[in-house]
């Protein structure tokens, strides 16, 4: 008998332990949504549209000024990196040069451009000797940081100037391809070493 009551009031206890847990984590729960801190300013909201809501003004790699005018109308590719870039950018542009080789003809509906985000550094110039390597569609821009940052920050895409221990610096970047709409709107991004037949799914996707 005294077993069974031990037994008993074991079991009860459990039973309260339960039921304090369950309204604890509730209680909790509750709590986050009411007092739920701020979405980081830095973050892009999941419900919005990043695109090129102003006008702009580069230099193209052989020249010519490059605005907001020469994107609409047609899907775009586009990227941002900087020549110096050890690893990333080439890789990229080497990667992006295989993916129009599979488009075939079917890339020539399309913009395909690459923009520097280390204008102190990267002149048309420059820019037209290092894409010499990589496919001829491929456009580089380049100018000044103000019009850069009317392209860039409409888009989400971040960089930042990191010093070096050489007293120079490299640049942090946003890694990802963008795929852009005839409007100007981002529609798809291809991760940096995405495979070659996913990415150009999905940019066959971007051409429909």
């Amino acid at each position: 008998m005294k077993s069974a009551t031990i037994l008993l009031d074991l079991s009860r206890t459990r039973q309260v332990l339960w039921i304090a847990v369950c309204v604890a984590a509730l209680f909790s729960t509750a709590l986050y949504f009411v007092w739920m801190p701020p979405r980081p300013t830095g973050m892009l909201n999941p419900t919005s549209k990043p695109s090129i809501t102003q006008s702009f003004e580069l230099t193209s790699h052989k020249g010519n000024k490059f605005t907001q005018q020469n994107i609409l109308g047609k899907p775009t590719l586009i990227f941002f990196g900087f020549l110096s870039c050890p690893d990333v950018c080439p890789t990229t542009l080497n990667d992006i040069s295989g993916w129009l080789e599979a488009l075939g003809s079917d890339a020539d509906r399309m913009n395909t451009i690459y923009v520097s985000v280390d204008p102190a550094r990267d002149t048309p110039q420059s820019m037209a000797d290092y894409l010499s390597s990589f496919d001829r569609r491929i456009i580089g821009l380049t100018g000044p940081e103000v019009e850069l940052q009317r392209l860039t920050k409409p888009l989400g895409v971040f960089y930042k100037k990191e010093p070096t221990r050489d007293d120079d610096y490299t640049m942090n970047h946003t890694a990802s391809v963008l795929l852009l709409d005839e409007n100007g709107t981002l529609s798809r991004t291809i991760d940096y070493h995405e495979k070659r037949s996913i990415a150009v799914k999905k940019i066959r996707l971007s051409l429909r």
